[in-house]
């Protein structure tokens, strides 16, 4: 399992078609169509599940989670989307904090919110330079940290991430599986160790040459006595950048980190998956496995069904012949993305085919 070996134009998605295909879905040379090899691999410990949105991220989480738990490991699913949906998926009151899923004793769920994670830093750096909440002093921690985030473009978003990365690792749990946002956020928060490696440099080489003047600059601002605040806030930097470099040293070994891909069988999520593929491989972050969902009857292909539809179309009532149609047209169009899937993956990823239910 690996990355495809050749990368696929978005013209080659545009014009391929079953008829140029040379893959049978029922291929004994290809690798098999489920997520076995996720319950089987003993050493994950990270499992990222993405994809475009709307396309069953949460569900192939869940399913994920509630499998690792079976398999006797203990579980922790993370929602990282903004609009939470693992509350929804349990029917049950989800938080901030691991929630044991009724009916398992070893599968937790938590919800995060980067903002309150941010606000909790700030609140962290406070209590250590002596700047109370309600104390005029907390307002140069605050114009401190403002200068910092809006100089360095996503670092707000990646010290947070840091602040759940540094939480997670502290918590006791064989493998954590990650239920992402839509693909753009998730490539972004996957970018996050990149950017604080190379902000980090920066910060790090200023420190060097004007350290002091960071201090007194905050002292003016009212943040506590100059050696505390330049001693909280660059210990804060370096604490963030040991636990960045130390999970993108993981998100990077296959042994311990893999990326589910998610889509369903229409133009915009296979190309959405194939931006997805590509960037993972920049990122050197394992992926070979990929969901499609929402298949109709993917036990069988069009032309099974063009063939059954033909020879009882008669005898059925105009309104049943409609929906009929409409289904076909759709099974078509589907058929012609799962054989664009395969022809990009079938030889290198696990394509597991899941019905509309």
């Amino acid at each position: 399992a690996g990355y495809p070996a050749k990368t696929p134009s978005t013209q080659h998605l545009q014009v391929t078609t079953m008829a140029d295909l040379s893959y049978d879905y029922d291929d004994e040379d290809l690798p098999d169509p489920s997520l076995k090899n996720i319950l089987e691999q003993d050493t994950l410990q990270w499992i990222f599940v993405g994809g475009k949105g709307g396309v069953g991220k949460t569900t192939t989480s869940c399913c994920l989670g509630t499998q690792l738990a079976k398999h006797n490991k203990k579980t922790l699913i993370v929602s990282t989307d903004p609009a939470h949906n693992l509350s929804d998926a349990f029917c049950q009151k989800i938080g901030r904090e691991p929630t044991p899923i009724q009916g398992f004793t070893n599968l937790s769920a938590m919800e995060i919110d980067a903002t309150e994670d941010l606000d909790k830093m700030q609140r962290s750096m406070e209590d250590a330079t002596g700047a109370g909440p309600d104390e005029d002093d907390s307002t140069g921690i605050q114009s401190l940290m403002t200068e910092l985030t809006n100089s360095i473009p996503g670092i707000d978003e990646a010290m947070s991430f840091s602040e759940l990365m540094k939480q997670v690792q502290n918590l006791d749990y064989d493998v954590v599986v990650f239920d992402t946002a839509p693909t753009g956020h998730t490539l972004r928060l996957l970018s996050f160790p990149t950017i604080l490696e190379k902000a980090f440099g920066k910060l790090m080489d200023l420190k060097d040459r004007f350290g002091g003047l960071i201090g007194q600059a905050a002292g003016l601002f009212g943040g506590g006595s100059p050696d505390q605040v330049q001693e909280a806030l660059l210990g804060r930097l370096e604490e963030t950048r040991a636990i960045i470099n130390k999970v993108n040293t993981a998100f990077q070994d296959p042994a311990l980190t893999t990326f589910v891909c998610v889509c369903i069988p229409e133009f915009l999520s296979i190309y959405e998956t194939e931006r997805l593929v590509q960037e993972l491989s920049k990122f050197g972050i394992d992926s070979h496995n990929i969901v499609v969902n929402q298949v109709l009857f993917p036990e069988k292909d069009a032309e099974e069904l063009g063939e059954w539809y033909d020879s009882n179309k008669d005898d059925m009532q105009k309104e049943a012949r409609e929906i009929c149609g409409k289904m076909m047209a759709r099974k078509r169009m589907q058929d012609k993305y799962i054989g664009q899937c395969f022809d990009l993956y079938g030889d290198d990823f696990h394509v597991i085919l899941m019905p509309l239910l």
